[in-house]
């Protein structure tokens, strides 16, 4: 039988890589996947809050299009943009790019 936190981390990983949004869908499913396990219950309370939000305005806040609402100023968002930046260096470096 799943446990709770097994169940919430399923759920998390479902609704980062269903947002309608497919630049969303890259980048925050990619970052539950290799995340969400080893983050606390507070900061999982921070990322279900900012899966909460719209698509676009999430996904202006990561690539920093827009200024990040103070309350979505976290280190949750922090993390994402580290993912995200990682990622893109990953994929620029193996087009030669």
């Amino acid at each position: 039988m799943a446990s709770t936190h097994d169940i919430r981390l399923k759920r998390l990983k479902f609704r980062s890589w269903h947002r309608g949004f497919v630049e969303a869908d890259l980048i925050l499913g990619g970052f539950v996947d290799r995340h969400a396990k080893a983050l606390s219950e507070a900061q999982l309370d921070i990322l279900e809050h900012l899966l909460d939000q719209p698509d676009h305005d999430i996904y202006a806040w990561i690539v920093e299009r827009s200024p990040t609402p103070p309350e979505f100023d976290t280190e949750i968002m922090t993390m994402i943009r580290v993912f995200r930046d990682e990622a893109h260096k990953t994929i620029g470096g193996q087009s030669g790019g």
